[in-house]
């Protein structure tokens, strides 16, 4: 299942290929064993207040975010090998590409909401007439 995850105070889209994480194994393993993170993609780790990137071979933006869904805290480009402070107020971690904080304007304060990807766009295709199939 992806994730489309978007800053809601500005309008903004962090990501549509949004991965979550919210078993152990999934947790443990996150990002670990890629070798770069795709433009519009990412992981939603739950629950977490901190996060490391130990065993990456990239950088990635880290948001921070509260069970009220409010942005509490923002990391742009942690490096390999590092560890993230610990956020006390933080419920979800979002690892996205490097970029996407300054891209879509994320601010500490901002409201953040997710939803299933392929129902939004399931959504979107019934809004604009939905999808015709063909007769065989």
């Amino acid at each position: 299942m992806a994730l489309c995850v978007t800053n809601v105070s500005k309008g903004t889209c962090l990501g549509r290929k949004i991965a979550l994480a919210d078993s152990p194994l999934k947790r443990v393993s996150g990002l670990l064993g890629t070798s770069k993170l795709d433009a519009d993609a990412g992981l939603l780790i739950f629950p977490t207040q901190a996060v490391h990137t130990f065993g990456m071979k990239y950088a990635i933006d880290l948001v921070f975010v509260d069970r009220k869904g409010k942005v509490v805290g923002l990391r742009p480009a942690l490096r390999p090998n590092r560890m993230s402070r610990l956020y006390w107020r933080a419920q979800f971690v979002v690892e996205l590409p490097v970029g996407t904080i300054e891209r879509s304007g994320t601010e500490v304060g901002d409201a953040i909401e997710w939803c299933d990807a392929d129902l939004l766009a399931t959504s979107i295709a019934d809004q604009q007439g939905g999808v015709q199939l063909e007769d065989n």
